[in-house]
């Protein structure tokens, strides 16, 4: 007895990832414009690929990842930027104010 399978559409090939999750928490904590550009091409990645276009919804992965994590590492400089702001000023008041009470 031989069964016939029918070749599904995509050879059965798995979305690709959609980042749609990461791109939302990088909206919310971290980078507010690269986030929503996350979002938008996670968003596109699903639809692509039910409407069988593979290659968009993998260039739309691949934008995705990309806008998410330039948001994540932005906000990783602009934190320590701060930070390195607040102790150099914070230590240079500090310096000032030992200086007038030795005077």
């Amino acid at each position: 007895m031989s069964q016939s399978f029918q070749q599904q559409p995509f050879d059965r090939q798995t979305p690709p990832k959609n980042y749609l999750v990461e791109a939302i928490l990088v909206t919310i904590f971290c980078c507010l414009p690269m986030g929503i550009l996350g979002i938008i091409f996670a968003m596109q990645v699903n639809s692509k690929f039910a409407n069988g276009d593979y290659e968009g919804a993998l260039g739309a992965s691949k934008d995705a990842a990309k806008f998410t994590k330039i948001g994540f590492i932005v906000s990783l400089v602009f934190v320590a930027l701060w930070l390195a702001f607040i102790f150099i000023f914070g230590g240079w008041a500090i310096m000032q104010e030992w200086r007038h009470n030795d005077d």
